[in-house]
């Protein structure tokens, strides 16, 4: 576990990498599984080959929780995650594809009604190994503010 991070160590514009991922025909079918989601587009390679893109491509919720797996590889115990803003699937992921996250804080505001607490921004980019953008998204994080008794 890392050292806390309060609301007031957050600076805009501060960005961090992950690591790459390839997703995987399995990828494919087990979340296909989990989510029932049988879509020709993810599990007919003969009908893909009919379709613009010529082949499978990945779900979007399938890119989605991946890059937010991605991007969870610091725990913060002073922040919770409260929610996702904005997500669009930009361009699509095909089997093979390798995929890495960029994030920016964007954004902090106080929160409206707990004022022991602020929301910072995450502007979310998985990008492909052609650096293209697939998914975009805003990540709100609730994050404590530095107790009173902490403060330098």
């Amino acid at each position: 576990m890392t050292k806390p991070f309060y609301y007031e160590d957050y600076t805009i514009g501060a960005k961090r990498t992950t690591l790459g991922r390839t997703i995987t025909e399995t990828d494919i079918v087990l979340h296909a599984g989990q989510t029932g989601d049988f879509y020709p587009h993810h599990m007919d390679q003969e009908w893909c080959k009919t379709q613009p893109f010529k082949q499978r491509m990945a779900h979007g919720t399938l890119i989605f929780s991946v890059g937010v797996g991605m991007t969870a590889g610091d725990i913060n115990p002073e922040a919770m995650s409260y929610g996702y803003d904005k997500l669009r699937f930009i361009h699509p992921v095909f089997i093979g594809d390798t995929l890495h996250v960029n994030v920016t804080i964007q954004e902090k505001r106080a929160h409206p009604k707990r004022p022991q607490q602020g929301i910072v921004v995450e502007h979310v980019e998985m990008v492909n190994q052609e650096e293209q953008v697939v998914l975009a998204c805003d990540h709100l994080l609730l994050v404590n503010k530095t107790p009173v008794s902490e403060e330098k």
